[in-house]
């Protein structure tokens, strides 16, 4: 069987890991480059680092904080955070990122998915959607949660699979630093509509909300979290033993 991975996640500010809830109010944990050597240590499948404020305030991923962590991972590391060009993935990937990743950009470069699969292959590529359901249905919100789209999420998603994206982050807004446990409503419907990766990400408050998320969507690949992480709340020898007991398959 295929193991199922464990992700940490730094959001990164001015230089800094914060976190906050539904996307709002964060506050400061630590040093990127500290919590990236500590994760790999621990055992984490891969790492991913965000500069959550480059959409929003219309900036260049900061590539010497990206720099500097880069050199502290020894698994695989995704970047994202004002992506917008191929040049841009150029940029992030000679700094050390394995894969990048494309929320705010796919709408200002609607061809950047199929021109960066063209140039780098499709597992490069990731779709890092924010989904927020309003009115009932979901949709896509771009500038780090702030602005929303007016798109169908499960379209957009769809759209961006076909046109190249070899693996799919789906943030889910509504569940984001609550920890009562991941969106599975959302989560299903996404698993059930492509045939990429899928990681699941928003929501984690406990070890048996992952255990929860992968008996429940079998189909999805991962389990990224941030807060319960950085704060030692759920340690990830512990989650991965605990997998283990329950026949979900991980590498330990």
């Amino acid at each position: 069987m295929i193991t199922k991975r464990i992700i940490p996640c730094l959001d990164v500010k001015n230089g800094r890991v914060v976190k906050g809830i539904n996307f709002l109010n964060t506050v400061d944990v630590d040093d990127p480059s500290s919590l990236a050597s500590y994760y790999t240590d621990s055992g984490a499948d891969e790492l991913v680092f965000y500069d959550i404020t480059a959409s929003a305030e219309g900036r260049k991923l900061f590539t010497d904080f990206l720099a500097r962590t880069a050199e502290k991972v020894f698994i695989p590391l995704t970047v994202g955070g004002g992506i917008e060009s191929t040049a841009d993935f150029e940029r992030v990937l000679s700094c050390g990122a394995d894969k990048v990743s494309v929320n705010s950009g796919g709408f200002k470069n609607p061809s950047l998915f199929k021109e960066a699969a063209m140039l780098y292959g499709n597992q490069c590529v990731v779709l890092s959607v924010d989904v927020k359901r309003v009115n009932g249905s979901f949709r896509v919100f771009v500038k780090g949660g702030r602005e929303d789209t007016g798109v169908d999420a499960l379209e957009w998603i769809k759209k961006c699979v076909s046109d190249g994206a070899g693996e799919v982050v789906v943030n889910s807004i509504d569940t984001d630093g609550v920890k009562k446990g991941f969106d599975i409503e959302l989560l299903s419907r996404v698993v059930d509509l492509v045939n990429v990766p899928v990681i699941a990400s928003g929501g984690a408050g406990s070890a048996e909300d992952f255990i929860e998320l992968f008996e429940k969507v079998p189909g999805i690949s991962a389990g990224l979290a941030a807060s319960v992480f950085h704060r030692k709340e759920v340690l990830i020898p512990d989650l991965k033993k605990k997998m283990a007991e329950n026949g979900i398959p991980a590498r330990i």
